[in-house]
């Protein structure tokens, strides 16, 4: 398994495709310079060394030299070996809504950016459980299986977004559902869900998928995003605002949190409602409840022994910059005897033919 460290370096990448847009603006100076200077038959004689390829050469090794050095920077780690590790924690799953009402903009930045920021604190501050993640908005469906990668967790969580999902609307049901099938049944583990909704709009017969879960041993914890006050529904293009969402009449859409709804899904699976509006209270909460459930050991499977390979990249840079160094740009009298493209032969010819 490979681990790039610091890829912010890739950015240095870009400079290459500059750097070769002004070798050929270079090239295409000197050659129109030197026929500026004298004609074509009277430069060969002035510089019967000159090569056209040596140059080109030289711009290639420079270049791989520098790719060499970027690798070399952002540092790829490999992981030598997979090993069985035993952990102990709880087995978590976050239902994510992206339906359009989470654009809303009643909560700072909008709903759904909210909700993305909570389950990323929440990840920072938990331990050795393992976490999966699910969307949903007309139907539900899995974005994340239950995994102890916190980095693959914060990656599909950030991919998150109103427009994953064609068919609208709160389907929490569908949610809880799809989450029942997300923990491991061999390994007897501690359950929890936790939805993070605005509540509203929601479809299907919740109560006994609730029930069905609890009786499953999970405990569903609800957080509301979103104010009761509301907020209209932005319709965005690239990231602007062009309208807002009207209904049959042409009136604005306002949507509201619905509390009561969450609060009565938290109710029936033994765990309870967080209001989501600040995330430090959001964050100490969910902290407080999983440190009052009992943690169970499980396997986890993960890669060991991480070993940089820069050193490696930046051999292979030394290398070619060493190289470059006897490359000189005119042409190579041991190549010239070699004869490779018969240029002799060529010549010949013409003061036959003369």
């Amino acid at each position: 398994m490979f681990v790039l460290e610091e890829k912010i370096w890739f950015w240095l990448l870009l400079v290459i495709p500059v750097i070769i847009v002004l070798f050929l603006i270079f090239i295409f100076w000197q050659n129109r310079t030197r026929k500026k200077f004298a004609s074509s038959n009277l430069l060969k004689h002035l510089a019967p060394n000159r090569s056209r390829s040596k140059p080109v050469i030289k711009l290639i090794l420079v270049l791989l030299a520098m790719a060499s050095l970027v690798v070399a920077l952002v540092n790829p780690k490999m992981g030598t070996k997979l090993k069985t590790v035993k952990r102990e924690g709880v087995d978590i799953v976050f239902a994510i809504d992206v339906s359009k009402s989470m654009d809303a903009e009643d909560i700072a930045p909008s709903r759904i950016e909210k909700s993305k920021q909570l389950v990323s604190q929440i990840l920072s501050n938990l331990g050795s459980d393992r976490v999966g993640i699910i969307a949903y908005a007309g139907g539900a469906y899995p974005q994340l299986p239950i995994t102890t990668d916190y980095s693959a967790a914060r990656m599909f969580l950030q991919a998150l977004n109103t427009d994953m999902i064609s068919s609208q609307g709160t389907a929490i049901g569908d949610a809880i559902e799809l989450a029942t099938t997300y923990y491991d049944d061999e390994q007897q583990t501690n359950r929890v869900l936790f939805i993070i909704s605005d509540g509203e709009d929601h479809e299907g017969n919740v109560e006994e998928i609730t029930e069905q879960a609890s009786e499953m041993g999970i405990r569903i914890f609800t957080i509301g995003v979103g104010s009761e006050k509301g907020g209209p529904i932005p319709i965005k293009r690239n990231g602007v605002v062009q309208n807002y969402k009207k209904d049959n009449q042409g009136e604005t859409v306002i949507t509201k949190l619905n509390p009561q709804t969450l609060k009565e899904i938290a109710d029936a699976a033994k765990g309870s409602y967080i209001q989501g509006n600040v995330t430090t209270e959001v964050v100490d909460k969910v902290t407080e409840e999983l440190q009052n459930i009992e943690k169970t050991e499980f396997e986890a499977k993960q890669f060991a022994d991480f070993k940089s390979h820069f050193q490696l990249f930046l051999g292979i840079a030394l290398a070619l910059l060493f190289l470059d160094i006897f490359v000189l740009e005119r042409s190579t009298a041991w190549l010239r005897k070699l004869n490779l493209f018969n240029e002799r032969k060529k010549k010949g010819a013409k003061d036959a033919s003369k």
